[in-house]
């Protein structure tokens, strides 16, 4: 028999600061917070984006001591405040969780600081220089590794590395790692980190939001004018657990990880989105179905729409297609607030499952006639679709329900 997968801790590490509250708070709000980007190396192009989310590093010196913090990257160093933060709430004591617990985290583009660190070591002073201690904090899984170190955390340890969509693909596997019994509790989640370098990158690929005529940037899901997303830094870990597991018996749930699922839309290149959107939906639907969940059974979509022009036309079209003309639920767009990576969209559709609001994304203002979608301000909902795609064709879903 699958056991249910319950929700019992959430950690979060952003711009908006540290904490469960901290992110609540943000999202009521509908307002990112931004600071300006360090140009001084010259990266970047004259007119770009100049703001991202940043974490401010005095938000972690309470949960990372500097002696732990100085052998880490930024994403590690996230990662294991927004776990511990996340432990503490399910009431997860200092003693260690063991084999039965396990981690999956997703990033999209891991430590890149630590790897522009170690490439410009072997570019400019030869293979021989390159440093183990650069080198072991610049692959992919290193802030999952930390983690789970930092936590005692023996099981099984996953990282996801599939752009946009890794968090809810990591929170879909967790369920079913824990569903299935191979796991009493994991940590799920996602860390990011925005360099003045890879904010630069993206910027000159036109993939962030830009100053608008007579106004700042923004990101602007769903709208006519959007022109780009708003890259954010930081860290996402749900605590979930087993019902009636021991992991699961100090604290009150927050929600239930229903289960997900995902596709990929053969039509998108490697570096940008397709336009797939009837194969996509068929996959949501059947996926749906299978676990028992009807269209009309859904209270609220928690869309991944960024801003990104052609990211949100195909969330749009996969939604529209999907409901197959009928009117769609509330749709919120939580990345207009806290901004694209670092987990942001996992940790709006929990907390939405839990009953908390979702405002409507301060950046929004005119509506896309060839969307057919309106973010709306969202609260009360019982059960959460949340629903992302990502550039290179990775789609993925997670449903999360009032406990």
């Amino acid at each position: 028999m699958r056991r249910r997968t319950l929700v019992v801790g959430l950690g979060a590490v952003g711009s908006y600061g540290a904490g469960r509250a901290a992110l609540a708070a943000a999202l009521a709000a509908g307002t990112p917070t931004v600071r300006e980007v360090d140009r001084a190396a010259g990266f970047h192009a004259p007119g770009g984006a100049r703001t991202a989310a940043l974490v401010d590093p005095a938000t972690l010196a309470p949960l990372v001591p500097p002696a732990a913090a100085r052998r880490m990257s930024a994403p590690s160093r996230f990662a294991v405040a927004a776990g511990k933060l996340a432990a503490a709430e399910a009431g997860w004591g200092p003693e260690p969780l063991g084999a039965r617990t396990g981690c999956v985290l997703a990033t999209a583009y891991g430590p890149n600081v630590f790897t522009e660190r170690l490439l410009r070591q072997i570019l400019f002073e030869g293979p021989e220089s390159a440093s183990p201690y650069l080198f072991t904090e610049c692959v992919a899984n290193a802030a999952a590794a930390q983690l789970a170190i930092a936590l005692k955390a023996r099981g099984p340890n996953v990282t996801l590395t599939q752009r946009e969509v890794g968090p809810l693909s990591a929170a879909a596997r967790a369920a079913a790692l824990v569903g299935d019994g191979r796991l009493d509790a994991a940590l799920v989640g996602a860390a990011e980190e925005a360099s003045p370098f890879l904010h630069a990158v993206l910027d000159r690929f036109r993939a962030l939001a830009r100053p608008a005529a007579g106004g700042p940037e923004a990101p602007r899901p769903f709208d006519r004018r959007r022109d780009g997303f708003l890259l954010a830094e930081g860290a996402l870990v749900l605590a979930v657990a087993a019902e009636g597991s021991a992991a699961a018996a100090e604290a009150g749930p927050l929600a239930v990880l229903r289960g997900g699922g995902g596709a990929f839309d053969p039509t998108a290149s490697s570096y940008g989105f397709g336009r797939g959107a009837a194969s996509l939906a068929r996959k949501l639907a059947a996926d749906l179905e299978r676990m028992g969940i009807g269209m009309d059974d859904i209270d609220l979509i928690v869309a991944g729409a960024s801003g990104a022009r052609a990211g949100d036309r195909l969330i749009a079209a996969t939604l529209g297609a999907a409901w197959g003309g009928r009117p769609l639920p509330p749709v919120a767009a939580p990345k207009g607030i806290v901004g694209e990576y670092a987990g942001g969209l996992l940790g709006a559709a929990a907390l939405a499952a839990a009953g908390a609001p979702i405002a409507r994304p301060a950046g929004f203002g005119e509506p896309d006639p060839g969307l057919g979608v309106v973010p709306a301000a969202a609260s009360g909902a019982r059960r959460v679709l949340a629903l992302d795609v990502a550039a290179g064709g990775a789609a993925a879903w997670l449903v999360v329900e009032r406990s």
